[in-house]
């Protein structure tokens, strides 16, 4: 009895911790309303290269250049560059746990902070990129292009 009730505390425990370091994924709304710009796009091409952070580390971050199919939050936009860590560059390669694989023909909703050197960061890491299915859904949910038309404008500036 008490070894059962000893590893039930220890999974709580587990789980509980896990929970506060990951925290709970901010809806919709709350992204939209933090990031500088909000676009649904399509990635025409990926250019990896070598960067060095604000830490020092040299990382591999890979350009995106993004056909802006429709502006949801900001200023209108045809195309747009997004840095996301992560890529290849000759024979090495960087995958970034939190960072999607992004690859051209992709179709994503992006939420964008401020323009750095002529390229947009994901606002909140991997999750400012919402890669999208044939079938206008989130890639693993069952949360659809048109909800996250409906909450990103509802929240947006008039």
């Amino acid at each position: 009895m008490k070894r059962g009730l000893c590893a039930l505390a220890l999974s709580l425990a587990a789980v509980a911790s896990l929970f506060a370091d990951v925290g709970a994924p901010p809806d919709i709304s709350v992204r939209a309303r933090s990031a500088q710009r909000v676009v649904l796009g399509r990635v025409l091409d990926m250019v990896a290269r070598f960067e060095t952070n604000r830490f020092g580390d040299q990382l591999i971050v890979s350009d995106a250049t993004v056909e802006v199919l429709e502006t949801l939050k900001g200023s209108a936009i045809a195309m747009i560059r997004v840095a996301v860590e992560g890529g290849t560059v000759g024979d090495l390669t960087l995958t970034v746990s939190d960072m999607p694989s992004l690859h051209p023909g992709d179709r994503a909703v992006f939420f964008l902070d401020a323009e750095r050197a002529g390229v947009h960061p994901p606002h909140d890491r991997g999750r400012g990129v919402l890669k999208l299915s044939a079938g206008d859904r989130v890639e693993g949910s069952a949360i659809t292009l048109d909800t996250i038309r409906r909450q990103v404008r509802a929240v947006r500036p008039q």
